[in-house]
């Protein structure tokens, strides 16, 4: 099978941001003393496939699928097995303020363990992100999906998380860290960790997909060829439904799509990584699911609670420059006694403007709360909600958001090239 190109143009890349149910997540996590709980262990793992030869060595996270139900307070334990200090970010997690890395929680010490308490106060899909502090290593760092299942059944057949990472190769084989040059290095690309994915399904089944970017610098198009694909949620929350355009979603760094696909043949799964397309696995039909009723087009998903409207009249407003390195440390460098980006008032709508000083585009990254995308005019914004967002070099883009929950958070930068640093800085709500 061959790999057509679909370099998605701008326009394009903006869109794409734009029966019973068999849930196929893999466990739950446990329950302890009536609460979920969850072990994670990170260490040494061993990915094969990746290259001709034996297997190739990263440091992953152990522990089983993380699944837990909506407004679940889950027990978290994690250990560390890795011999440099470790700092957990629980990607799209709002108001999660008492497992913020860096601020409420200190990097975990090589060697040691802690527990503490997780609110899922909201349904979707999350990551549990592990590169923090991840640039420079001696081995690149995997990040873990972390599902939030909704208080009532999603009329879907199937529910899938196809989680896409990107490994550095150099020649010999050996996988290299984000924040080291490239040099000669190669991307190979995989698929819930193979680099020939396979998803099996009926002919007339309605899949839910979880497309997670796990890349650590690379924007993504993934497109599923000759279906129509209905983006439902972005970035964990609930979005109104509506094609992505060609089959196509975009996805920063990441970011997270959920889509409705109603199977109809078997078909490809492409990526597009801004250089060339690549065919990463396939969607196998094969039979009919034989239906009592024909499908229909799919409703919303059930609302996070997140504010219908933003009162931008009386919103708060800072400037925030991104690829200026001055203003930016790197997590391994970050001081708690640094000045903050920003303060707001709990209760208020915020305004960003966030303006992209780097010579290509930067990736921006909101802990603690998911904002809107406003139109150019500032008299409206885009359909959906988001916690991270692509801004291509020179531009200025403007975010508002609800700021709801109190405490410290982080805000991250980082330009899309490997060896680009990830930088952070932090804002509060009082």
């Amino acid at each position: 099978m061959t790999s057509p190109k679909f370099p998605p143009n701008r326009r394009e890349v903006m869109a794409g941001l734009g029966a019973a149910a068999l849930v196929h997540l893999g466990p739950a996590a446990g329950h302890a003393q009536g609460r979920p709980s969850a072990a994670i262990k990170a260490g040494p793992e061993s990915l094969a496939g990746l290259r001709d030869g034996p297997p190739t060595m990263v440091w992953g996270l152990s522990g089983g699928n993380l699944s837990f139900q909506r407004g679940e307070v889950a027990n978290v334990a994690v250990g560390n097995g890795l011999p440099v200090p470790l700092s957990m970010h629980w990607r799209g997690l709002d108001g999660a303020n008492a497992a913020e890395p860096l601020l409420a929680r200190m990097p975990l010490a090589a060697g040691a363990n802690e527990s503490f308490p997780l609110a899922t106060r909201q349904a979707g899909t999350f990551l549990c992100d592990s590169g923090l502090l991840g640039d420079g290593l001696a081995y690149p760092l995997r990040s873990k999906p972390l599902i939030v299942l909704e208080s009532d059944r999603v009329p879907v057949d199937r529910d899938e998380v196809l989680f896409i990472e990107e490994w550095r190769l150099r020649p010999d084989g050996a996988a290299i860290a984000p924040g080291t040059d490239p040099k000669d290095a190669k991307s190979v690309y995989t698929v819930n960790g193979s680099t020939s994915f396979e998803l099996s399904a009926g002919g007339d089944q309605r899949l839910r997909l979880r497309f997670i970017n796990g890349c650590q610098r690379t924007v993504l198009a993934v497109k599923l060829e000759s279906h129509e694909v209905r983006v439902v949620a972005i970035d964990g929350q609930p979005a109104e439904p509506f094609p992505a355009r060609n089959g196509a979603v975009v996805l920063a760094p990441g970011s997270r799509a959920d889509v409705f696909v109603d199977t109809a043949s078997t078909a490809a799964i492409l990526l597009h990584d801004g250089k060339a397309a690549h065919l990463i696995g396939k969607l196998a039909v094969s039979g009919h699911v034989q239906r009592r009723a024909p499908l229909l087009p799919p409703g919303p998903l059930a609302s996070n609670g997140l504010p219908a409207e933003l009162d931008l009249r009386n919103a708060q407003r800072f400037d925030l420059a991104l690829g200026a390195p001055s203003d930016w440390a790197r997590p391994a460098d970050f001081k708690v006694a640094a000045p903050p980006a920003f303060r707001a008032r709990k209760g208020r709508a915020v305004v960003l403007a966030l303006t992209n000083r780097a010579p290509i585009t930067t990736v921006f990254h909101l802990h603690g709360h998911h904002f809107r995308l406003l139109d150019k005019l500032d008299d409206g914004w885009k359909p959906f909600w988001l916690d991270t967002l692509a801004i291509e070099s020179g531009q200025t883009q403007r975010i508002a958001f609800l700021a709801e929950h109190a405490g410290r958070y982080l805000v991250e930068s980082v330009a899309t090239d490997w060896a680009a640093p990830r930088l952070v800085r932090w804002y509060a709500v009082e």
